[in-house]
């Protein structure tokens, strides 16, 4: 694993999702308070970008704005159909205000 810089903290919008393009990964990179989430930015069901949908920020979730699937931004795990296989995620970390992630 590679730990990469994404960006600041406060470059990322609170309960709304943000694609990161990164060492060749599409990342969608959501902001619940001062915690942040990485996933794959495409939906298992179609290829479309997750960071174009809503994040549901109790739930921990993020929806694709093309079907409705929803995934767990925690373990990538579909919560809803038409998905139902899950999407990736990706262990990132906030230090000093900056965003890094764990890449393969």
């Amino acid at each position: 694993m590679t730990t990469v810089r994404l960006c600041s903290l406060d470059d990322l919008v609170e309960g709304t999702a943000s694609r990161i393009d990164i060492d060749g990964v599409r990342l969608a990179v959501a902001r619940i308070g001062d915690d942040v989430f990485c996933v794959a930015d495409r939906c298992s069901h179609e290829d479309f970008s997750l960071s174009e949908g809503e994040v549901m920020v109790a739930d921990k979730e993020i929806e694709c704005a093309r079907h409705g699937a929803m995934f767990d931004l925690t373990t990538g795990e579909p919560r809803s159909f038409p998905a139902t296989k899950p999407i990736a995620t990706y262990v990132a970390t906030v230090r000093d205000g900056e965003v890094e992630v764990e890449l393969p």
